[in-house]
């Protein structure tokens, strides 16, 4: 059988169209929403301020954590900064994560023209800043050591001279890396040589530069000994255990005093808070916001959305003051103030839907077949926006859905799905629906495996899992964190698992992405491959080279995967080269890009003749199902187009 998806619409109608709207005059306010490396301002030089801990804050300071994924991934668990809240009730504390997954002191990738750090601290005006280093760079080993002492040094002389506030230089807190452990299939404790020594150069710069040190290595490394359960989940990144005595670590060394017990009606506005304001700071399609189709998109999408994330995040600010002050809230926050957008002026083309009915009769169809429609979005509203399609064990079909692409808008929230549609009774057509998960963002591409679902979820990699039978997701774990977002459709897909039991996924052009590991961080640019060892938590990066709206792959008989887009194969099975060198682009080579999806025929009840061919499905130009067959050559193989099948 040979399945699609689509939505039928009429050729005619392809092309956008105006809406009548008139065109939003600028408001030239909003330029202070864009975050931009080219224009946002720098912090001035002042007077540097070192740091005595404890520390003792004034009321409504501002207060700022960068570096790595421990406190990237740190906003998903809001524990350090719930205790913040509670001990300080009359202080109004304004706090903003700006970590990024795999930062390290000389390396910090960053979509086009996004802002850097320094101008997002200026941003929100940081008065403290609690920083994490040092694990990424301990896979420099001993020989490391002496670069990274110096890159620290440097790090903090320059910081505390920035004036952020515009008014002082802040106080800064190094965090050292945590202790990493053995989990099943992973052997991380043997990091821990390296992490040990990074983390005793981290306490005597802080002591030699006069800032705070915080050394999370040797609690969390006797935590770890004890017989307990693990503190996390891949060897490297902690879970909510671990993250609950990162906070009291972090809480009773900044302050010297014992930490609160955990209010979880502040941490939930704390985790609210954090969401919207991660959708601001890290938004989908940063290309459009703020690199090079910025003129055409950026105003009119992006700014007045900003501005309404930053209102949005504000007043989620107020619900965890209030609360922290032991006052009665609304059971919602209250986003009355927020300023409607700008109407488009344009629509998507398709606007005359056509009936399954009048789109099966437009088919041009090979007479050998036949097509057949399967399931409708009027028989299963739950249907609409499909992307990827996947049949299971059980003869089912799994179907991912996104109303929410191209990126979610202030006041909205994700309702992305992935449904089972099942052909009870045996006659061809689905004739019941139920959704697995539906709390999904933009599931571009998704597989079976190791007893649930792999979900791309930009800029994550999830796994999902229904535990208690009742056919819904009810276990929800990023396994992976850091990959690019710079154009919501090139974010990770064409997931698959490879002959030998690894899980192969890749992006697009745009992109830059970066992922901790326990094996040290990955990274990757403008297009490529990754290869994911579940059970190791192995991830590779191979196949860089830049590539555009490249969808579809398969494996031919000797276990090549073969991908869509123009690069002669080999570059695809070959290592990447040293970050951020790509692989050069083929001269010569008949290349194309348009392409949705691929198989090799090796179809039973399909005709002897095809037996062997490639089935290839175009969305541009020719928006067909094509029959090709590969031919030898001098150099290697080259597609030879056949026929249509639709």
């Amino acid at each position: 059988m040979l399945l699609g998806l689509g939505q039928a619409v009429a050729q005619s109608d392809a092309r956008n169209k105006s809406t009548g709207n008139k065109p939003q005059p600028k408001e030239p306010g909003l330029a202070k929403f864009a975050l931009f490396k080219k224009t946002s301002p720098q912090p001035k030089t002042v007077s540097p301020v070192n740091t005595n801990l404890p520390l003792k804050l004034k009321p409504g300071i501002s207060i700022a954590f960068t570096g790595n994924t421990l406190l990237d991934r740190s906003q998903d668990f809001g524990y350090l900064e719930t205790l913040l809240h509670q001990a300080h009730p009359s202080h109004d504390l304004t706090i903003r994560n700006l970590a990024w997954s795999a930062d390290a002191l000389g390396l910090q990738p960053r979509p086009a023209n996004f802002a850097d750090t320094d101008q997002h601290l200026v941003f929100v005006k940081a008065d403290i800043v609690f920083t994490a280093f040092g694990f990424n760079e301990s896979f420099a080993g001993p020989s490391g050591l002496a670069k990274f002492r110096g890159d620290l040094a440097n790090y903090i002389a320059a910081t505390k001279a920035k004036a952020f506030n515009g008014k002082t230089g802040p106080r800064l807190v190094l965090l050292s890396p945590i202790a990493n452990e053995n989990v099943e299939g992973v052997n991380a404790a043997a990091n821990n040589t390296n992490i040990r020594l990074y983390t005793e150069a981290m306490r005597d710069v802080a002591a030699a530069q006069r800032v705070g040190f915080v050394d999370l290595f040797s609690v969390t490394e006797k935590a770890m000994a004890a017989p307990r359960h693990d503190l996390t989940f891949n060897g490297c990144h902690l879970n909510d255990d671990g993250y609950r005595l990162f906070a009291k670590t972090v809480f009773e060394a900044a302050f010297d005093t014992k930490s609160p017990v955990t209010n979880e009606e502040i941490r939930a506005a704390v985790l609210e808070k954090n969401k919207q304001f991660f959708r601001r700071f890290r938004p989908v399609n940063t290309f459009y916001y703020t690199g090079g189709r910025n003129r055409s998109y950026g105003y009119l999408d992006f700014l007045p959305a900003m501005r309404n994330f930053d209102l949005m995040t504000s007043n989620r600010d107020k619900r965890i003051w209030s609360l922290a002050k032991g006052k009665q809230v609304l059971a919602k926050t209250d986003d009355s103030n927020l300023t409607p957008l700008p109407g488009t002026t344009q629509s998507r083309g398709a606007n005359n839907l056509l009936t399954p009915e009048d789109e099966l009769g437009a088919f041009d169809v090979d007479p050998r077949f036949e097509v057949n429609l399967f399931a409708t979005e009027q028989e299963f509203p739950d249907l609409a926006c499909p992307i990827q399609m996947r049949w299971d064990g059980r003869g089912r079909l799994w179907v991912s859905c996104s109303t929410t692409y191209p990126h979610v808008y202030p006041g909205n929230e994700p309702n992305d799905k992935l449904i089972i549609l099942e052909d009870t009774d045996g006659d061809g057509r689905a004739d019941k629906s139920s959704v697995f998960a539906d709390d999904l963002q933009i599931p571009l591409s998704f597989e079976f495996g190791d007893g649930g679902v792999y979900v791309s979820e930009e800029p994550h990699f999830t796994f999902l899992k229904d535990t208690n039978g009742d056919g819904r997701a009810d276990t929800r774990e990023k396994l992976l964190t850091g990959f690019g977002c710079e154009d919501s459709h090139h974010a990770l897909h064409d997931f698959a698992w490879t002959p030998d039991g690894d899980l192969v996924f890749r992006e697009s052009i745009f992109h830059h992405s970066q992922v901790e590991t326990p094996y040290g961080p990955v990274r990757q640019q403008n297009s490529g491959w990754f290869r994911f060892e579940p059970k190791r938590h192995r991830l590779t990066a191979f196949g860089t080279h830049q590539s555009t709206n490249p969808w579809g792959v398969t494996f031919d008989d000797w276990g090549q995967h073969m991908a869509s887009f123009p690069i002669y194969a080999q570059a695809f099975h070959a290592l990447d080269p040293v970050y951020p060198v790509q692989h050069p682009r083929p001269n010569g080579l008949r290349a194309y890009s348009g392409t949705c999806g691929q198989e090799f025929v090796d179809f039973p009840n399909w005709p002897e003749g095809m037996q062997g061919g490639f089935v290839k499905v175009r969305y541009k130009p020719s928006n067909r199902v094509e029959f090709h067959r590969w031919v030898e050559s001098e150099y290697g193989y080259d597609e030879e187009y056949v026929s249509n099948i639709i």
